[in-house]
């Protein structure tokens, strides 16, 4: 079965069973503490965090997922790779246990005729959690597993959480058994190597606390709803049904190995080093694909640099195999080819994909040629003088002038007998601070190799910015980008890159976001630009689209700012220069400057703080800025040496690279940074800064949004007019609107715990006759009925367990009762203990009505809940669950 055909079954499968299709996200994680996606539950966080709620009850995908951590095994182990899909099925609240393991079994299982796997039920053995006595009773039970192929393992191995604070849970894992020829038979207690996870079931069902490692943590109790997260390998499972020996031997990756073996005339199978490089060109270059597919860029950071670190691995692999010259491109195509079907965008940016790869394959191979020759003389030095280690200097060296990644060192050092002094190389690469945020960095270089920019540079000389002074100027065109690569020219609807010799545009930097305006170029083409980026230093890069006409490079050519939006801008960088300064004059020096973003009429402030800041400092803070805005203190700038500026108390901006010689923005007598931005001539030009509150980012990281100039006067205007409603409603003064409202909504809350008692109460007044109205069917004393719309789940299931207790005399009872509530119908059926030893079970009974219903549902065996989509099915419902306790009880 193809790889294609496994993830079509597999969303197949849950959508028929009334899961949402979710189409993968990104590989670049949507979360601050990843770089890239790990698992597939990730994009799901927010839902399990309780964050966000989810808008299904039931999810599933097939996630995209890149780990690095073990990057040396890749291609040495049949089950590590960094790229793998992660199937996964998910439920909030809906099914639990016994719903997660019956549909795992029954995909794995059922003929492949019928849709399943067609897995042998004799191959698969089952672990739990050690003490979870409910997930091994339904395996055996339930399933029908043998207890000899269930076993407990503790929490290293079966039990989920995600390393904080939060939900946690059990697991338990499906392993399938590869045969006595993959090692020693026991179960995957004694060898995961033969008897393989494929998949497993996370059951969220507790709250964890503080701890101090992955297995010691307090648990603080159940969670108010119990979710299901479960992944099974894609990449793994194919290997099993495809038969092969291991993961890179798969469709989807067999394809490149032989590739790769064409380019190089090694054959696969014949000796064991030439396979590990075979695993690691194909394991990267799948990376490789759908990293850049997602539109990571390889640089010298973050997942920028997890995709050089892999691309230029799998490169010099192919070298070591024999190949002589440029290898990505065919590679490439075949990944596009076999990936393609299951991910359609790849085709759809083959051009793009390609661009990015094969000019990172050229400054790589420039790079191994003369960084070879560097790191073969440090060796043959360092062996000379009697050394075994090879200093952090020329490690960094290597990496910093011929972009070798530290790992890449690592191996070729060891290949010749040495280690490296990786904390010299570390210490050095700290003092040297070039280290950016890698989103910040794609963002800067789009998908175009650094050294096209630098080509524009060293060709026509660095850009000179004119616009502290001038907000339009005469220019000529000295470089064009199409899609990340040089072009000649560019021509209507093309998205492109645009660079000027001279330009009044900012572009971002220091918080502040670049300008936008227009390219208007003496044959009459325009130019729209709508981003200005500084991807190496001296080169401005306008971004935007042609919208008329042809651009040619050398062309003569007027650009001019949008100088509304800029002076709003250069408000909004003042504003947060003042800020600043009236918050380290309130917290001290601890409240340093952590980030910025400065935008037309708004701007976040990110500073340091252990704590939030009490209101009545972010008052006073307020206050003082606007108070300064009234004394008309001006504002000017100045260049001088960086040892004067210090030594004039000016404070450095956050994440900036300094010369000798600075720039240094002055605010009267009340402030002094650091600063390449524009900003307003006087204090009075921005009128107004509303700060709209604070709030935490992150671990001792504190962020003030605010409000400037006209956009802060539309936002107290919008409050005043709130306020004169409210008082018109009250009947009161401004100041006295917190104090009366607070008394509305306390007589408010009272009033519906008294409209909640009534209606309990009301509700509970129909047991009686509930309980009377029991129908004998084959000695089973069985309750079903409607209750009135609106009765909620917490009270029709109290009604539930009130006419269970009535009915007394040791009879067996079943109590089914439905309702209605927004529009959906919901069932809470009970059994007593007497019902449960004649084999009728709440759960089973509730899935019956729900399924009818339209939904699904489940619980204990004493007492379930469901629900559905179809509230006109209600008294077809209820003659299921008469049926089934007719048909059981005979």
């Amino acid at each position: 079965m193809e790889s294609a055909e496994i993830r079509r079954r597999w969303l197949s499968f849950f959508e028929e069973r009334g899961h949402t299709v979710v189409p993968s996200a990104s590989l670049i994680a949507d979360d601050p503490t990843l770089l890239l996606v790990p698992a597939g539950m990730v994009p799901f966080k927010p839902y399990f965090l309780g964050e966000v709620k989810p808008p299904f009850s039931r999810a599933t995908s097939v996630q995209k997922c890149v780990r690095t951590p073990d990057i040396e095994e890749v291609g040495k182990t049949t089950r590590h790779g960094t790229f793998f899909q992660m199937c996964g099925n998910f439920s909030f609240g809906d099914y639990f246990k016994e719903g997660a393991i019956t549909y795992a079994w029954e995909l794995l299982t059922s003929p492949q005729d019928k849709g399943g796997y067609g897995l042998d039920p004799e191959r698969l053995w089952v672990t739990v959690y050690l003490d979870d006595d409910e997930a091994e009773k339904i395996w055996r039970e339930k399933i029908g597993v043998p207890a000899e192929r269930i076993q407990r393992l503790g929490k290293k191995d079966n039990y989920w959480s995600m390393g904080v604070p939060g939900p946690c849970g059990p697991c338990s894992e499906i392993n399938y058994d590869r045969g006595p020829e993959f090692g020693v038979e026991g179960g995957p207690a004694v060898n995961d190597e033969r008897y393989v996870e494929i998949w497993n079931l996370v059951f969220m069902q507790y709250e964890r606390g503080e701890g101090t490692s992955k297995e010691d943590f307090e648990i603080l109790g159940e969670l108010p709803s119990k979710n299901i997260d479960t992944g099974l390998g894609l990449e793994r499972l194919a290997m099993i049904l495809q038969d092969v020996q291991n993961m890179y031997e798969i469709d989807t990756s067999m394809a490149v190995i032989r590739k790769a073996t064409e380019l190089t005339g090694v054959e696969y199978g014949a000796a064991h080093g030439s396979d590990v490089s075979l695993r690691v060109v194909t394991d990267h270059m799948r990376t490789s694909v759908m990293l850049i597919g997602d539109g990571v860029s390889p640089g010298n950071e973050g997942r920028g640099y997890v995709l050089r670190r892999i691309m230029r691995r799998a490169i010099r692999n192919m070298r070591l195999l024999g190949a002589t010259g440029p290898v990505v491109k065919d590679l490439i195509d075949v990944v596009i080819e076999m990936m393609g079907q299951q991910y359609p965008e790849l085709v759809s940016d083959r051009r793009r994909i390609e661009t990015v790869a094969l000019a990172e394959e050229a400054a790589f191979l420039k790079a191994l040629k003369g960084g070879t020759n560097i790191l073969d003389t440090a060796v043959t030095e360092t062996k000379s003088a009697g050394g075994t280690v090879l200093s952090g200097d020329k490690a960094f060296l290597l990496h910093d002038t011929w972009g070798f990644p530290i790992d890449l060192t690592l191996e070729m050092a060891a290949e010749q007998g040495l280690s490296v002094d990786e904390d010299g190389f570390r210490r050095l690469m700290k003092e040297q601070r070039e280290r950016a945020k890698a989103d910040a960095q794609a963002k800067k270089t789009g998908h175009a190799d650094l050294g096209a920019y630098r080509e524009i540079a060293d060709a026509a000389g660095e850009t000179e910015f004119v616009g502290y002074t001038q907000t339009e100027g005469e220019s000529t065109i000295v470089g064009i980008l199409v899609d990340g690569a040089s072009s000649p020219a560019a021509t209507e609807g093309d998205e492109v890159e645009i660079v000027l010799d001279r330009t009044p545009f900012y572009a971002e930097g220091g918080g502040q976001i670049g300008d936008t305006g227009r390219i208007r170029v003496d044959t009459g083409a325009v130019i729209e630009v709508r981003d200005c980026q500084k991807p190496v230093p001296g080169v401005y890069v306008h971004k935007g689209v042609v919208q008329v006409g042809e651009v040619t490079v050398g062309a003569k050519a007027q650009a001019t700012i949008d100088v509304r939006r800029r002076k709003s801008i250069a408000r909004a960088h003042s504003a947060t220069h003042l800020t600043h300064q009236a918050l380290r004059d309130a917290l001290g020096p601890t409240a340093a400057q952590a980030g910025s973003e400065n935008q037309p009429g708004r701007f976040r402030f990110d500073f340091g703080s252990p704590s939030a800041v009490p209101t009545a400092v972010m008052t006073d803070v307020e206050q003082q800025i606007n108070e300064v805005l009234a004394r008309d203190l001006d504002v000017h700038a100045e260049v001088m040496g960086i040892d004067e500026a210090k030594k004039q108390g000016a404070i450095a901006e956050f994440g900036e690279k300094y010369g000798e010689r600075v720039r240094v923005v002055t605010i009267g007598d009340f402030s002094k940074e650091l600063c390449g931005g524009t900003h307003v001539h006087n204090t009075a030009q921005l009128g107004l800064v509303k700060l709209l509150g604070e709030s935490s980012i992150g671990s001792g990281v504190r962020r003030i949004e605010a409000l400037v100039g006209v956009d802060a006067y539309n936002f107290l205007a919008r409050e005043h007019t709130v306020v004169a409603q409210l008082q018109e409603l009250v009947k009161g003064r401004p100041e006295e609107l917190p104090e009366k409202i607070s008394a509305m909504l306390g007589k408010l809350k009272d009033a519906e715990k008294e409209i909640e008692k009534f209606r309990a109460e009301k509700v509970l007044q129909a047991a009686a006759g509930l309980a009377e109205s029991a129908k004998d069917v084959h000695g089973i004393a069985l309750v079903t009925g409607q209750v009135p719309d609106g009765t909620s789940a917490d009270d029709l299931r109290r009604l539930v367990l009130d006419v269970r207790g009535r009915i007394q005399g040791g009879r067996a009872v079943v109590v089914a009762l439905f309702s209605t509530v927004g529009g959906k119908p919901l069932t809470v059926i009970a059994t007593n203990e007497a019902a449960r030893e004649r084999g009728l079970k709440a759960g089973e009974l509730v899935r019956a009505a729900a399924k009818t219903l339209g939904g699904g549902g489940g619980g204990k065996p004493d007492v379930a809940q469901g629900g559905g989509q179809n509230p006109a099915a209600i008294g077809e419902a209820v003659d299921a669950v008469e049926r089934l306790v007719a048909e059981t009880a005979k």
